[in-house]
């Protein structure tokens, strides 16, 4: 801290701080009159009167004299919000010692009551309702009598807190706990309460655990950042040592101990779900993941999953929040390919059953498409073929030569997300401040395009291949709501709740507006003189609609003002794209039909669609491969010298030149597979890229300014190459 920062201690008063530097001389001072000390109310008020040469600024015309109040209230609480508005040129001086207090003989007792900081009482803890022996007869009375409010009245109060369980349950409520062999528990009490309540009437069973479960949400969501994640990272490492342990020997058979991690998986769901009801949370969703769940047999956990569901028998994807995407993303992989293989084979039965010859192309999702067509070619070709969305995907642009081994797919994802995405086409709105894609709300009288960007959507997660799509994270909760079409076709989807913080994440000068409107403290109705109504352009013309019932007649004031923001929100996010986006489900989910998708996260979702914008060039330095060239050679050094100095924008294009995406895979950098080829050419010619092999040809360049000249050119002109 330095000295201008320091500020003296405001229980003592100036003169006292202004001898501090002379008694550290050894000269002791005349002790001089006091001037009285200032209050901080005084001192607020006095800096107010100042206004901007005071050291509080001037309040803007919507704090209220409530406000006002509440401010000075504050600052008396804080004593190093005092003002001293008599004294000039007071400069700063060095903090007061202890010395230099005891030298002035300031005593606290001296001091008015309302300098002295209040005393805390200390926390008394609850005393034990009921001995074992209590519990016991009570239950019994309970029992014999068909009341049990007694028992319910007990079972609300211990689990109430934590406090009141120690109090139950420890031998003593004061004492820490000592050792692993001696908890300090009394393990036959909780034995008896627990089997008691098996024995209760069910409605009773019900009430007690959910008041366990909330007050166990409400010590969690209180607890520190650090000791919250202390939790859950004890309670993932139990169920990975249990799942690999390092001396097997050591527990119990794996029939004594089966309960172990169900019991450890059911914990940390009440741990996610308090995260999940702080705002923010406590800590990010990823803290949950354990990579160890990586490397079992996933496929097996899925099936058991598909098979029982949440009964009895017990799999990790009735806990998705402790799987990694990583490890999501092999299963619905692997639940894509056994569905190609089905609809393949199924194929190939029909063709052998009509005795046709089996042809090759009759296994994938073949797209002709011609460049200057490319949108209507792509959904009529998608329409004709509805019945093989779930084959695997080449494309063939008409009159190219050129067989696709995955960077054609990658093109026509590219080209067509682009086209599509432009603001002259109509379809998605883009908004600066949030740099992301909304549905148009302009209504039309065919929504199949809709329809065809939620097909592309869906065979990019299919296929493996990232999109460059900027929607918001509500597009996502919106798309999982429901993560199953309904068999009912007149249910409605595509609906979630929707607050300011998913408006804030498109248009956020306007959640921003409805913020304030929410918090202002003036005559709502005088002032804004608004209706629950909202207009819209459309094509020019002005267009007005109710939010609800006669809203155009129904004034927004302070006690409505909340329902308006709400219907407000819903409207522009649910109501008013509603068409829409029930277009872009439905083709999402023609494609993504799977139980997978109940696994995932609306964050997770946008990941596998869109890839990670996190890039990290040291990753793909140490997992990239080369052919013709050596890690140690000069040009793959100079390379990498330059790669490594770019600016974000330029890694991206590189990316973005060498696989065709300028964002990372779910697997991070490793999966891109990303390799360095030797380029036999001349050192004039500029690198050339294979995207559907994620490689990039380098000529052997002799100095890194050549290198360096030769990339950027090459990448940041890597577009209109192509044969017509």
């Amino acid at each position: 801290m330095s000295e201008a920062d320091r500020v003296p201690s405001p229980a003592v008063p100036p003169a006292v701080v202004a001898a501090a530097p002379e008694e550290k001389k050894g000269k002791e001072p005349e002790r001089e009159k006091l001037p009285p000390i200032v209050s901080a109310g005084a001192g607020a008020a006095a800096g107010l009167d100042r206004g901007s040469k005071g050291q509080i600024s001037t309040l803007s015309s919507f704090i209220s004299t409530v406000n006002q109040k509440k401010e000075a209230a504050e600052n008396r609480s804080s004593p190093t919000h005092l003002v001293f508005p008599n004294i000039k040129n007071v400069r700063d001086l060095p903090p007061i010692c202890l010395d230099v207090r005891q030298k002035q003989r300031i005593s606290v007792d001296a001091l008015s009551s309302e300098m002295k900081a209040p005393v805390l009482p200390e926390p008394v803890p609850p005393v034990q309702p009921k001995t074992m022996k209590d519990f016991q007869e009570d239950v019994e009375k309970s029992k014999s009598s068909g009341d049990w409010k007694t028992v319910h009245d007990f079972y609300l109060t211990t689990f109430d807190s934590f406090p009141e369980l120690n109090a139950v349950f420890k031998k003593d409520a004061s004492a820490s706990f000592n050792t692993l062999e001696d908890s300090g528990i009394n393990a036959k009490f909780v034995n008896a309460v627990y089997d008691a309540l098996l024995n209760t009437p069910q409605d009773i069973q019900k009430t007690v655990l959910k008041g366990i479960i909330n007050s166990l949400l409400r010590e969690w969501k209180g607890l520190s950042q650090k000791r919250f994640k202390q939790l859950v990272e004890r309670l993932l490492q139990f169920i990975s040592l249990r799942l690999f342990p390092a001396k097997p020997e050591e527990f119990p058979p794996i029939s004594k101990c089966s309960w172990w991690i169900p019991s450890a998986s059911k914990v940390l769901a009440l741990l996610n779900t308090a995260n999940n009801l702080v705002h923010p949370p406590l800590i990010p969703y990823t803290d949950f993941y354990n990579s160890t769940l990586d490397h079992i047999d996933l496929m097996e956990e899925y099936h058991t999953w598909q098979s029982f569901g949440n009964s009895h028998r017990f799999s990790f994807c009735q806990y998705p929040f402790v799987i990694s995407i990583a490890a999501k993303k092999i299963i619905i992989q692997r639940d894509s390919e056994q569905q190609m293989i089905s609809i393949a084979r199924q194929s190939l039965v029909d063709k052998v059953s009509r005795r046709q010859r089996p042809d090759m192309n009759m296994l994938f999702l073949n797209m002709k498409v011609r460049r200057t067509h490319l949108v209507s070619d792509s959904l009529d070709e998608l329409t004709r073929k509805r019945a093989d969305l779930k084959k695997k995907l080449k494309v063939t642009f008409v009159g190219e030569a050129g067989l696709d081994m995955g960077g054609l797919t990658k093109e026509w994802f590219l080209l067509l997300i682009r086209q599509i995405f432009h603001p002259d086409y109509g379809m998605f709105t883009y908004h600066k401040d949030s740099y992301c894609h909304w549905f148009s709300s302009f209504k039309c009288d065919n929504y199949s395009e809709f329809r065809l960007v939620g097909i592309l959507m869906g065979l990019a997660v299919y296929n493996s291949i990232t999109l460059d799509i900027r929607f918001p994270p509500c597009c996502y909760k919106k798309l999982l709501s429901p993560p199953i079409v309904p068999s009912d076709q007149n249910m409605p989807v595509g609906i979630c709740s929707v607050t300011t913080d998913d408006l804030c994440q498109i248009m956020p000068e306007l959640a921003h507006g409805l913020s304030e409107l929410l918090s202002y403290e003036g005559n709502v109705e005088e002032d804004f003189y608004s209706t629950f109504q909202v207009f819209q352009e459309e094509f020019g013309i002005i267009k007005s609609y109710n939010l609800k019932p006669g809203g155009d007649k129904i004034p927004v004031t302070n006690q409505n003002r909340k329902e308006y923001v709400q219907l407000y929100i819903d409207f522009l996010l649910n109501k008013s794209i509603y068409k829409q986006f029930a277009a872009f489900y439905y083709g999402f989910h023609s494609v993504c039909a799977s139980n997978a998708l109940m696994l995932l996260r609306p964050e997770e979702v946008e990941i596998l669609v869109c890839g990670s914008p996190e890039l990290d060039m040291h990753a793909l330095q140490r997992s990239t491969q080369y052919d013709g060239y050596a890690k140690t050679d000069l040009t793959i050094r100079y390379f990498w010298d330059v790669v490594l100095g770019f600016p974000l924008d330029l890694q991206k294009k590189l990316l973005h030149f060498t696989t065709g995406s300028d964002r990372v895979p779910v697997g991070g950098m490793a999966d891109l597979n990303f390799k360095i080829s030797k380029n036999e050419t001349s050192t004039n010619w500029l690198p050339v890229a294979h995207t559907c092999f994620n490689q990039l040809c380098l000529p052997p360049y002799k100095t890194k300014k050549d290198l360096k000249q030769k990339l950027i050119i090459g990448i940041s002109n890597s577009e209109g190459f192509g044969l017509e």
